[in-house]
């Protein structure tokens, strides 16, 4: 029998505590009604007998408290929410008992922003991780050691896990299912929970907003220049002139302020504008890639999928309004 701990959180996004429980106890119930035993004990865990969420909301009532002593095999950190830096000082009791039953051998998975907490118990320092792509920046600010992956639904090192963003940690629960089970009973569940097994990325989910939030005042006035000039050809040596700045240290300084070199900025700027056509015109992929500035629809095509994961007429079949 594995026992699967499952945390409870102050602040935690209810949801991200009940999913993983319904999943691992609907797996069960479909090995009992196959004659087979039963693979997972599911408890929840939290730093007092009873937990309030959503500002009192809801009040969750756990089954063991962090003194209880047992040893998990694995453990899930559920997303938080609100103001992240207050959400994971006021979870600083869960950290310690984290930290003791991965040493204790238990595996740790942690559900979207739940990767905040993960972070902060030092285990991810030097090795990758998933989250929200909405919070990547303040992730990376919060805890550079950790190399964040972007995009990724899934993410697993020495017995940790992580998730993408929102819905992503299904993925992740049908995963970790499939690990201790088999591929049929990951794909009942699959089917169950009417989830997409197989998905890998949630680039095409992803909205890049510009990255702002830094004090460089002439990188930002690029940045704006970049968004107005969007269906230009614009080249590094154009913004620099444009900054009053030499090229080497204007390309240093803007790697620095955005997390971006300039032609990915460029590229990712002129992609969120492709996706916005696609969501809201009825141009064609040739129409839309001229209006952001491309001639070559190779180019644009490649580098379109890369930033989402979906080629231009694969994002516009999906997304565009009909």
């Amino acid at each position: 029998m594995k026992k699967i701990a499952i945390l409870a959180p102050e602040t935690a996004v209810p949801a991200a505590i009940v999913d993983p429980r319904y999943m691992f106890t609907a797996v069960n119930q479909f090995l009992t009604s196959t004659g087979k035993p039963a693979l997972f004990e599911v408890s929840l865990v939290g730093a007092t007998p009873t937990v309030p969420l959503n500002d009192g909301l809801f009040t969750i009532h756990p089954d063991q408290t962090l003194d209880a002593g047992t040893q998990f095999d694995l453990v899930f950190i559920p997303a938080i929410s609100g103001d992240i830096p207050t959400a994971v000082q006021r979870n600083q009791a869960l950290i310690p008992w984290v930290k003791k039953q991965y040493e204790g051998g238990a595996e740790v998975a942690s559900l979207c922003i739940g990767a905040f907490l993960l972070a902060s118990t030092g285990l991810l320092n030097g090795r990758q991780c998933s989250t929200h792509w909405l919070f990547a920046r303040e992730f990376r600010q919060m805890f550079p050691e950790v190399e964040l992956v972007d995009g990724s639904i899934i993410t697993e090192g020495p017995r940790l896990y992580s998730s993408g963003g929102a819905s992503s940690y299904w993925n992740l629960l049908l995963y970790l299912v499939e690990k201790y089970t088999s591929r049929d009973m990951a794909i009942l569940a699959s089917k169950f929970f009417a989830i997409d097994i197989d998905r890998n990325s949630q680039s095409a989910f992803m909205m890049f907003q510009g990255q702002k939030d830094h004090n460089d005042p002439e990188i930002r006035h690029a940045q704006e220049f970049i968004e107005q000039h969007v269906n230009e050809k614009i080249t590094v040596e154009q913004l620099a002139e444009h900054a009053a700045i030499g090229k080497r240290s204007f390309e240093r300084r803007f790697k620095n302020a955005t997390n971006n070199t300039v032609l990915e900025y460029i590229q990712r700027v002129k992609m969120e504008a492709a996706k916005r056509k696609f969501e809201n015109s009825r141009l064609n992929v040739q129409e839309v890639m001229m209006d952001v500035g491309y001639t070559d629809t190779k180019a644009f095509r490649d580098v379109f999928k890369k930033i989402t994961g979906l080629t231009p007429i694969e994002y516009r079949n999906k997304y565009q309004k009909v």
